[in-house]
């Protein structure tokens, strides 16, 4: 058995979805002769709470946790909120709030903080890898970005030690979409990209989780072509054991989960929503997750907000029991390089889905290799979108292949490979 160290700043009982990937990918690995190890952050104020992904953890794994050192309260303080006031995504972000506090909050996070505002936790997480390594032998060690900060710890900790550092990217780095629409300083954007081609140049190996991704990380740098590979974000498919669909209603559900920021606002669903509901269609419009003001805004102008429910957080069991109860399910595929998450998890319900992007040809092939809904631009103006979904009959067994034991399986043996030469 061989043994792997993942740097992961989110971790259980943080809600935050981004930890599914490690959390579940780690549960499968000694299946495949790996032992894992995990450094993270000792607290996420940020995100909600989810203690139903404790469950899922091995009393036998090995956590190190190290001081987070995040900016956040003081983000509180200074925008007049209680300490333990929660903070929305998909608000802290938004244009909508002009107030000046807000908008020079947002510009110093943007500049002030690189790579991301969880640069603090690097401060004490090179220390707690140190502790690990000390005691354990130690064959490879893997990051998961963002935030792209844990990179940094990879490579460090992988320079020290000499051992292969794995960089995996569930989002791009210098330019995610999270940065849409905002002004970074020169000086800054220059001192990430420095941090982004030094990591990637260190690395044994990146791992993208779309191909889309991938490639066009290869036009920004050819000389990673021989190494990154694609495993892909993927779904539990334990989590789907003993779920089935439950009605409490005669109305059709039309679902969001997870956040849904001001760039991802596709009006025309709404007019098309209305439009059905005026014709005598009887639909529910419901969202999981954080909603930002422009798109509760849009909600509102198209007359939708009697037939809409905004449900909040929710612990991952009681997310896949509302994704199975739907009758179609919203993503939004932002940009041509990202493949949400929620898509796979979407795929193994078998319910239609409703995805927005534009130029997203790799969430397109997905959909269409399972029959399970249609890809439309943010602009679709016309009113035909339930009409064209009529001929949908998704086929799960298409999501079989994104389970997230495979990809475990796939990941051991990159790591043997890796590790052998």
């Amino acid at each position: 058995m061989k043994n792997v160290l993942f740097i992961t700043y989110f971790w259980p009982p943080s809600g935050k979805a981004s930890l599914h990937w490690p959390l579940f990918v780690i549960k499968h690995l000694p299946k495949f002769g790996w032992q894992p190890f995990v450094l993270t952050a000792d607290g996420d104020s940020f995100s909600h709470k989810d203690e139903s992904l404790l469950q899922e953890i091995d009393k036998a794994l090995v956590v190190v946790k190290t001081a987070a050192n995040e900016p956040f309260n003081l983000y509180r303080k200074f925008l007049g909120k209680k300490s333990d006031s929660p903070l929305i995504a998909s608000e802290t972000i938004s244009m909508e709030n002009t107030d000046w506090k807000h908008r020079l909050a947002i510009w110093i996070r943007m500049n002030l903080f690189v790579p991301d505002a969880r640069i603090g936790w690097n401060f004490s997480a090179v220390d707690g890898a140190r502790t690990i390594l000390k005691g354990h032998k130690i064959d490879a060690v893997i990051s998961i970005g963002p935030p792209h900060s844990s990179h940094l710890i990879g490579t460090t900790i992988s320079r020290e030690y000499h051992i292969p550092h794995i960089p995996v990217l569930i989002d791009p780095w210098v330019d995610i979409v999270y940065y849409k629409n905002f002004k970074r300083n020169p000086v800054t954007l220059a001192i990430d990209r420095y941090f982004e081609k030094r990591t990637f140049r260190h690395a044994r190996q990146i791992i993208f989780v779309t191909k889309s991704s991938q490639d066009e990380y290869k036009i920004k740098y050819p000389w990673i072509q021989t190494k990154s590979s694609l495993l892909y974000w993927g779904y539990n498919e334990e989590s789907f054991l003993n779920k089935k669909r439950m009605r409490t209603s005669d109305e059709e559900i039309i679902l969001h989960a997870g956040n849904i920021f001001d760039y991802q606002n596709p009006s025309g669903l709404w007019n098309n929503i209305k439009q059905a509901i005026d014709s005598g269609r009887k639909f529910r419009l419901r969202f999981i997750g954080t909603v930002s003001p422009e798109i509760k805004s849009s909600i509102s102008a198209h007359g939708l907000l009697p037939f809409t429910d905004y449900k909040g957080f929710l612990p991952y069991p009681d997310v896949i029991q509302e994704m199975m109860n739907a009758d179609f399910l919203l993503v939004c595929a932002t940009e041509k390089r990202h493949v949400p998450g929620k898509l796979f998890e979407y795929l193994r319900t078998g319910n239609r889905i409703i995805a927005f992007g534009d130029d997203n040809e790799e969430v397109r092939g997905i959909l269409q290799e399972a029959n399970a809904g249609e890809l439309f631009p943010y602009h679709y103006s016309r009113t035909d979108i339930f009409k064209q979904l009529e001929t949908i009959h998704p086929n799960t067994n298409a999501a079989h292949r994104f389970s997230r034991e495979l990809i475990a399986e796939r990941l051991a043996l990159l790591l043997l490979n890796l590790t052998s030469s």
